[in-house]
């Protein structure tokens, strides 16, 4: 171990939520003094921090651990996997802590239990600076240019399918002016879209009864419509996720439609069967749904709905998956993932009857697929000859690869720019790209170069 400065290793695993986590360790690790490195040889501990949603993501995070075992011994285990600490005991006993999701306090007890800062008597004669001053928005870890800002934790629903609430708890949203202040500082810091994120953005607020508190002057209730209006007078994209299909969704499309907001939905609709909807533990007014989405199309023709679903849910029948394989005709979403069932432990879901095999999970699955490609390819290559404002992520060699307003990171498409190079693109640069091509996911174009 080094003598003035222990150094940590740091895994980051599962959705953005857990990666903003990862985020406010690492910063209160950087604001104590301990370095923070890439690799297991270099690290005095390493901190694992874990998914545990699916059956897929307890074996990678699983598997993470080990590695960070065999490769360096000295492992402290946190994130949502952490609150079934005896698969993680059984698998590797001598991990040296293990907390749940959120447990910054227990995880920084962990380091200095393995790492007690050593005495220093030059730094330590000055004063530490805080996690979260007025000029120092702590450690990011995606590009500078984007960000994701979390608004709340837990959750109040109870998806059937879902053991999201036994992990992080019931929901916490936190106070709109913190939020506000967050997001103006991560603009002032060169961010240039702010992704919206918790595990339900639509109720936002109803745990503190939509408490006021003042930013810049100005009283904002803590929901999501008042934190729309805040986040739009920044001037820079932002990107609402994992919305909630709640009434109150409409108040916030106009806002689109002026360009306060992104033109995006992120909305887990799930099924479009309201028998396995119920099953799910979810809304299942599937044709009010369906008029809500032409209803946002016409008050913000330029919107994005991107969606998530379920395939072979426990007792699904042939009639109730080609119930969905019409519903995603009708909707014509933009950009779509999905998922075959998979039994979770903890899940009231897995009590269900009639569990469906898994090679007709899987079949259906590429079915499924197979149909919303052709949407998807059909809906950008009506994008060919338009002109779509851009944010530059990346230059790779002749190329700038960017994100239209249609597309998040990670997990939608990409907007290749063929003369990124030659027009001098940088990475969080605004561009205007003229669309010549697509395929099944991504645009093809030129930047728009002003000859004057």
């Amino acid at each position: 171990m080094s003598l003035l400065s222990p150094k940590i290793g740091f895994v980051s695993l599962g959705c953005p939520k857990a990666l903003v986590d990862s985020e406010r360790i690492l910063t209160q690790l950087r604001a104590e003094g301990y370095g923070i490195v890439p690799s297991y040889d270099d690290a005095d501990v390493v901190v694992v921090n874990t998914c545990g949603f699916i059956d897929s993501a307890v074996a990678e995070s699983l598997d993470a651990i080990g590695e960070a075992m065999a490769e360096n011994g000295k492992v402290i285990v946190t994130g949502c996997l952490g609150k079934r600490a005896d698969v993680i005991r059984q698998a590797h006993p001598g991990v040296l802590s293990i907390s749940g999701p959120q447990d910054y306090v227990s995880v920084m007890s962990a380091v200095h239990t393995a790492l007690p800062q050593r005495h220093d008597p030059f730094t330590n004669l000055l004063p530490q600076r805080a996690v979260e001053d007025d000029t120092d928005v702590g450690v990011k870890l995606t590009p500078r240019h984007y960000a994701y800002l979390k608004i709340s934790e837990g959750c109040n629903h109870r998806c059937s399918f879902c053991i999201i609430p036994s992990m992080r708890g019931n929901l916490v949203s936190r106070p709109i002016d913190d939020v506000l202040r967050e997001a103006e500082k991560l603009a002032t810091s060169g961010v240039r879209e702010l992704l919206v994120v918790s595990q339900d953005t639509s109720a936002y607020g109803v745990d503190v009864r939509y408490a006021e508190r003042e930013w810049r002057g100005r009283s904002y209730q803590t929901r999501m419509k008042a934190l729309c209006e805040g986040l739009g007078e920044l001037g820079i994209w932002t990107r609402l996720h994992y919305v909630y299909p709640y009434p109150h969704v409409d108040d916030i499309i106009p806002m689109m439609a002026d360009g306060k907001l992104l033109p995006y939905l992120d909305i887990p609709f799930q099924h479009a069967s309201p028998r396995i909807l119920k099953l799910m533990k979810r809304p299942g007014a599937v044709d009010r749904t369906l008029e809500r989405i032409q209803r946002w199309r016409d008050i913000c023709p330029d919107i994005t709905v991107r969606s998530t679903f379920i395939v072979g849910f426990p007792g699904e029948t042939d009639d109730e998956f080609e119930t969905l394989l019409d519903f995603l005709d009708e909707a014509q979403l933009d950009r779509v993932g999905a998922f075959a069932y998979s039994p979770v432990e903890g899940a009231s879901a897995n009590a269900l009857p009639d569990p469906v095999p898994e090679s007709l999970k899987q079949e259906r699955l590429a079915r499924f697929m197979e149909r919303q490609e052709a949407i998807s390819t059909a809906k950008l290559e009506a994008k060919v000859g338009s002109i779509q404002r851009c944010l530059v992520d990346a230059i790779d060699g002749e190329l700038a690869i960017a994100r239209s307003r249609a597309d998040a990171p990670e997990i939608d498409g990409l907007v290749q720019i063929q003369n990124g190079f030659e027009a001098g693109l940088q990475p969080g640069q605004f561009v205007d790209v003229e669309i010549f091509g697509s395929d099944e996911h991504d645009l093809y174009g030129e930047a728009v170069v002003d000859e004057a």
